[in-house]
This record gives C-alpha cells, structure tokens and sequence, in this order.
C-alpha cells in the first residue's frame, strides 16, 4: 500500500505541476494518464461507474468529481486535482488544490483580490492536517469531522457534508466511511487501519447542486470550493501520512 500511496502522490505532484494559465483540464488529464501508466499503473477514475476521465478536475466553484474539459484556466482560478490511481494490487488515493499562475508566489502580501483565495486554500489544508495530528488507535471516527468543523467554522468557512472519506486497499471506497463534519458515528480506530480523509471547505454556502452530467458537484451560490486529502495509516501510537513522496 504505500507504494502506491507514494505513486499516486508524486502523480499529484505532477498533475499540480502543469496547471497554468491557458492550460485545460483535458490537457492535464491527457498528460497525467500518460504518466500514470508510464509509471505501470492504471489511473482508477477511468471507467469508474462510467466516469470518462483519469482524474478529476474540479475548477473554482465545482466541489468535486469534476470531469477535466477543454475549458481554458484563466489567472487566479483553482483548481482541485483529485489523483487515484492502481499499482500492485492497492489504490492510492490523494487530492490538493492549487491556484493557476504561480500559486507558490502568493502569500499574506498578496492582493486583496486574491487573499479569500488563499485563505479558502490554506484553511482547508490546514483543517485536513489537525484532523490527521488528532488521531489514533482508540479514537472515535467522529473526532475527525469535529476537528475538521471547529477548523472551519474558525476561519469563517464551511463544510461541505455531502461527500465522505473513506476505507482504501485492495478496493477504492471501503468501510469505514469519514465524515468531515460534527458527528455522533461510534466507530474505534485501529491499528494498521488506512483511510482517507479528504475535507472539502467553502468560502460561502456549502449547499450543492448537481450538474447533467451526474458527477459534477457545485456549490448552489457560486462561491469557490478547495479540497484536500490523504492517504493516513493508523499506527500503534498515533497517524501516518503515506501520501508522502519522501
């Protein structure tokens, strides 16, 4: 398993890598399934229940599973780039959001245009990172979507519910299912246990609409989504990150 949680992780990277103004989604698609199998893996999204890309694409107020398209990205949009793939025998599993146009040069001097984004951004990276910091064998599954929630709502955002973690192995989605909002689901985590935690934050309403094409998950007001997600071993003392690339 963690070889293709590191897989799937450098295929992230590589995926983040390439978005740029001007660029399209098929473009990143079309260059992130080619690395994908060049690296002897099968991208999982392809022909999943009919889904007709290697990854998914999810541009500014799209939530997620959004299908990668010839849609041009404009300076200043994000997107989340949601990367599984299948490598000797296990699913990995891993997601970030990233903003078009040199992303790594924004920070808190940044325009005022461009700060909600970053805070949308790092608020949801950073809910994912103490959710991960606050578990263990022994935990309650329900103390993930507290600490995720309590994040959020600290930095003014919230929570879309409607889209859970999840189990990961030899089968892409497995029990149990990770819930990123306040929750009363009795569940211990154990040891040797992997799962995914993948929170996905909104700048406004996290009420959703679906579009025609029966994957596409937008936020019903049009605000800008971000999410974020890993692959997390539970160990005998506490949590490891295996989407890792050292």
């Amino acid at each position: 398993m963690r070889e293709s949680a590191f897989l799937a992780r450098r295929m992230l990277d590589f995926a983040c890598s390439k978005v740029e103004v001007g660029i399209t989604t098929d473009d990143i698609d079309a260059l992130t399934h080619d690395e994908i199998v060049r690296n002897g893996a099968y991208p999982s999204p392809l022909n999943y229940a009919g889904f007709p890309k290697s990854i998914c694409t999810s541009v500014n107020e799209v939530v997620c599973h959004g299908i990668p398209d010839n849609r041009e990205l404009e300076k200043g949009d994000i997107v989340s780039i949601d990367i599984s793939l299948y490598y000797n025998g296990f699913h990995g599993d891993n997601c970030a959001t990233v903003i078009a146009d040199d992303s790594s040069n924004f920070d808190s001097t940044s325009t005022t245009e461009i700060r909600p984004t970053i805070k949308l951004i790092e608020g949801t990276k950073n809910a994912l990172y103490e959710s991960i910091a606050g578990i263990g064998p022994g935990i309650c599954i329900s103390q993930i979507g507290n600490i995720i929630e309590n994040h959020a709502v600290s930095q003014g955002l919230d929570v879309v519910s409607e889209f859970c973690g999840h189990g990961v192995g030899k089968l892409l989605h497995m029990q149990p299912l990770i819930r990123h909002f306040k929750n009363n689901y009795k569940f211990l985590l154990r040891p040797n246990m992997v799962i995914t935690i993948e929170p996905i934050l909104t700048a406004g309403d996290p009420g959703l609409q679906m579009w025609d094409d029966g994957w596409t998950a937008v936020t019903a007001d049009g605000s800008w989504a971000a999410q974020f997600e890993h692959e997390v071993l539970i160990t005998n003392h506490g949590a490891e990150i295996i989407t890792v690339t050292a």
